[in-house]
């Protein structure tokens, strides 16, 4: 487990208080469009994050959980909000997950966050490892996903909804993932 810092300004258990209240652990199937590329190709990919909104003045918290947990991005957002955003899944396995099992959540934070760290688990073991250095081909290598991950996936996405606010989340990408799974 990694070592968070010793002189952080904020506590550990204060932090993931704050987070069953106002944090949220996302995981999404996106649609992505090249338009400038030939033909505008879509690409589908998994993405997941980490993620605090509050008001805009009250940028100094975040600054201090995002030196207490020691990753992230801090950017406005909206012009009268602030976001704090962890993205990178390695940052996402090796300090989030780490940061949230030992500093616990409790109620449907709790199960939400263990869906997604399993789901983090997933995008780490299945992540693009290298990209294209022939020449003539450009670009990262296409992933081959392990169908069973891929579908599991979809289960926790599925499953995680029932944590999130009951908006209507049109999770209009899902027969698109199903169907791509059904060619791994």
């Amino acid at each position: 487990m990694p070592e968070f810092s010793k002189e952080s300004k904020l506590p550990g258990e204060y932090i993931a208080g704050f987070v069953d209240g106002e944090g949220c652990f996302d995981l999404q199937f996106r649609r992505d469009v090249r338009h400038e590329r030939v033909n505008s190709p879509a690409y589908y990919s998994w993405k997941a994050q980490f993620v605090i909104v509050l008001r805009y003045d009250e940028k100094e918290l975040l600054k201090k959980i995002k030196d207490t947990i020691g990753c992230g991005s801090i950017y406005s957002s909206n012009g009268n909000q602030v976001r704090y955003s962890v993205q990178d899944v390695d940052n996402l396995r090796n300090r989030i997950v780490p940061f949230f099992k030992k500093f616990l959540l409790f109620g449907k934070k709790k199960q939400d966050f263990n869906l997604w760290a399993e789901s983090i688990e997933i995008i780490y073991r299945n992540k693009r490892k290298n990209i294209n250095i022939n020449k003539g081909v450009r670009g990262f290598t296409r992933i081959n996903w392990n169908k069973k991950d891929f579908l599991r996936l979809i289960d926790i996405q599925k499953s995680m909804q029932n944590f999130k606010a009951k908006r209507s989340r049109a999770l209009k990408w899902f027969p698109i993932a199903e169907s791509i799974a059904e060619t791994l």
